[in-house]
């Protein structure tokens, strides 16, 4: 009775174009303990790191459509408790029985702990851990031993980014789990040094400070430690990228890329690495990767009285990687970030002062627009970088119709809450 109350708030709510994660927060009140009622299918795919957990889990769901599976997962990013309970109560029976063969759910970090046991997960994939919004997760080490706590006595497949050592540690608590690595081989962006916030400094196997072959971006790239640590068999392991025609090569296999990025390629590295030890085709992924296209806001394409791109940023590591794909367009440009302070977002906002804004700065970019409800920490952080041509905007669409106004390119950066808003007073302006 409980289950189909909760289907019909959920029906009722979508009527009105509403729902999100507000059904499984009232399935939460009604019964504390519904996530252990469902009976879940053979596959239950969980995808957690910082970043880039939702376009990797979005790209496993597609793929694992592809292959002709009935699959289901929180495409939107409702990746709190409350989501994911939303998300089974809808696609189950009153039996509590998920109709799907695989369920595929990013999962926050922090929520792991909460609902890892209780999913009964078969896969469970692992991105990146990047320093995010202190005031809620707290420092990295945090989220790590959390994560840590669950795997004592996992037994499926843990898939591992060989090359971020703060997720390879986990290895070494996950002892009965059936352990698979991916990892990206020196490219064009590689470097033998790094100067972006940098977590991965030290073994956290014996203390020692890790040695690095190179570098892809803040401490992702190929280390090792005289204790062995890092000194892993890679499996999925992309040996050439690319660039200019969006491929890259695994075990001897060419493959398109759905982003012309290196974040992009490791995205595709974890997709090919859930796929092989699920038994499923690669080409199936591979499809995937020809056609898909980012959740809307991120890296989304409008335009407004010309090119206009809008993507999300939320931390140092994050809002680097998005500002070196705008600076790669060598034209004329605006550039727009949007900085709110709520909760989903992090009130603390002192990550900016650990991003590397000065990215930004060059003859093209003619100027920045700041906005948001930290408009004034965001334009203080450009003038400290001693960029002079800076605009403020109290409220946000008077800064779209300025941009719009303009005959550059325009670039819209903007955090969590502030993106969806933003996608709509774009769409309202856009031609």
């Amino acid at each position: 009775m409980k289950l189909l109350l909760i289907k019909g708030i959920h029906f009722l709510l979508s009527l009105m174009g509403r729902g999100g994660s507000l059904p499984g927060t009232i399935a939460l009140k009604m019964d504390a303990d519904i996530l252990k009622k469902f009976k879940m299918p053979e596959k239950v795919i969980m995808v957690t790191g910082t970043n880039g957990k939702t376009t990797t889990s979005n790209l496993i769901v597609e793929s694992f459509a592809k292959a002709g599976y009935r699959v289901i997962g929180n495409r939107k990013g409702d990746n709190l408790k409350e989501g994911i309970v939303t998300l089974l109560c809808t696609h189950s029976s009153l039996r509590y029985e998920v109709q799907a063969d695989v369920v595929v759910l990013e999962v926050d970090e922090l929520t792991v702990m909460r609902v890892f046991k209780d999913l009964g997960v078969t896969t469970f994939v692992v991105n990146n851990f990047f320093r995010d919004q202190l005031d809620r997760a707290g420092e990295m080490e945090t989220i790590v031993r959390r994560i840590e706590s669950v795997l004592d006595d996992y037994e499926g497949h843990l898939i591992l980014n060989a090359n971020d050592p703060n997720v390879v540690r986990l290895a070494d608590r996950a002892k009965k789990a059936d352990i698979h690595y991916y990892g990206v081989g020196k490219n064009a962006v590689s470097s033998e040094t790094s100067n972006e916030a940098s977590e991965g400094k030290f073994c956290p196997r014996c203390g020692r400070p890790l040695h690095y072959d190179y570098y892809q971006y803040s401490h992702i790239g190929k280390f090792a430690c005289e204790c062995g640590f890092g000194k892993n068999d890679i499996e999925y392991f992309v040996d050439a990228i690319d660039y200019e025609n969006e491929t890259f090569t695994m075990n001897q296999k060419t493959y398109h890329s759905f982003q012309n990025a290196i974040y992009a390629i490791y995205n595709c590295a974890a997709v090919l690495c859930c796929m092989g030890v699920n038994g499923v085709s690669d080409e199936c992924a591979n499809e995937v990767f020809k056609t898909f296209t980012m959740h809307k806001g991120r890296n989304e394409l409008f335009d407004l009285n010309g090119k206009c791109l809008l993507n999300l940023v939320k931390n140092p590591t994050g809002a680097n990687e998005v500002m070196k794909a705008i600076m790669k367009n060598h034209e004329d440009k605006n550039i727009m970030i949007i900085l709110n302070d709520h909760d989903q977002d992090g009130r603390d906002v002192s990550w900016i002062w650990d991003a590397h804004f000065d990215l930004l700065i060059d003859e093209h970019t003619k100027r920045i627009l700041c906005s948001g409800t930290r408009a004034y920490d965001i334009a203080l952080r450009m003038k400290y970088e001693g960029y002079e041509n800076i605009e403020v905007y109290e409220h946000v669409e008077d800064g779209i119709i300025r941009l719009k106004e303009l005959k550059e390119d325009a670039y819209v950066i903007a955090t969590y809450t502030a993106l969806q808003s933003t996608r709509s007073i774009i769409r309202r302006h856009a031609s």
